[in-house]
């Protein structure tokens, strides 16, 4: 289990404090690698896994940063990250997670092949609109071995060969968790500051909050790029992230949330 000397602090922490506001403080004493180790190790411990949870940091770390995920995981708890997202996931689910665990995602690339991206978008084509059936397989190689910057070309070029968006063939081609994978990626690649906003929006959305989602996208982006997800979930939601958490949210764990997400002016 965990050796740094901010463990200590967690222990006293929770013997001090209970419940949401508990759980923020005890997020924000945990290095970040470390915090995405706990969270990803929390989503797959007990009965039960948490996929939004898994789908969330996968899709949205680089790959440098995900190595530094699957170092601490292995530190603080002493197995193999792989190894335990595939004993708690299946089929084209799980290879999709493991895939993004060692995928080149998020190489560096100034220059795009636009006829290279054109292929990608005909193999997408080929394996979903063209086809009766999903060739599954093509769906997740290409979403996570390629570039951003690739992939932004893939999907402009998708749009112009099948007439809809790279979103609506994953929709009607996918469902569950794969879907929901496939679109996060998606998601990430055209905007990252807009997936977690949207995130932000549908945890506090409706009756009743999504804390740990709250929580852990307001830990892991406060000192990254809370400033441009607090701007794009003002275009979502029509108000400012501040002013939900104000209404959904109360007393010091209300306080220490708006301390974190700062002024929206």
């Amino acid at each position: 289990m965990a050796w740094w000397k901010g463990w200590d602090l967690i222990e006293s922490l929770k013997s001090e404090l209970s419940g949401k506001f508990e759980m923020l403080m005890v997020a924000l004493v945990y290095p970040p690698f470390k915090y995405d180790a706990k969270e990803l190790h929390d989503a797959m411990k007990g009965v039960g896994t948490s996929e939004g949870t898994i789908i969330e940091i996968l899709a949205s770390r680089t790959k440098a940063q995900i190595r530094e995920i699957i170092k601490a995981y292995k530190e603080e708890y002493d197995s193999d990250l792989e190894e335990d997202i595939k004993s708690e996931t299946s089929g084209y689910f799980e290879q999709i997670l493991v895939c993004l665990l060692q995928g080149e995602r998020d190489n560096a690339t100034l220059y795009v092949d636009t006829a290279l991206a054109r292929q990608d978008a005909e193999a997408l084509y080929a394996a979903g609109e063209k086809i009766r059936g999903t060739d599954e397989i093509q769906f997740i190689t290409i979403l996570c071995t390629r570039s951003a910057t690739h992939l932004l070309k893939v999907f402009e070029e998708y749009q112009k060969l099948a007439n809809k968006s790279i979103e609506d063939t994953i929709k009607s081609e996918t469902h569950g968790s794969l879907e929901d994978a496939m679109l996060a990626i998606v998601k990430c690649t055209r905007s990252v500051h807009c997936y977690f906003a949207e995130r932000l929006y549908y945890a506090l959305k409706g009756a009743g909050t999504d804390d740990g989602t709250l929580i852990r996208v307001i830990v892991s982006r406060s000192e990254v790029d809370l400033n441009l997800i607090k701007a794009e979930f003002k275009k979502i939601a029509g108000q400012s992230l501040s002013s939900m958490i104000l209404d959904d949210t109360s007393g010091d764990y209300k306080t220490a949330l708006l301390n974190l997400c700062g002024s929206d002016d």
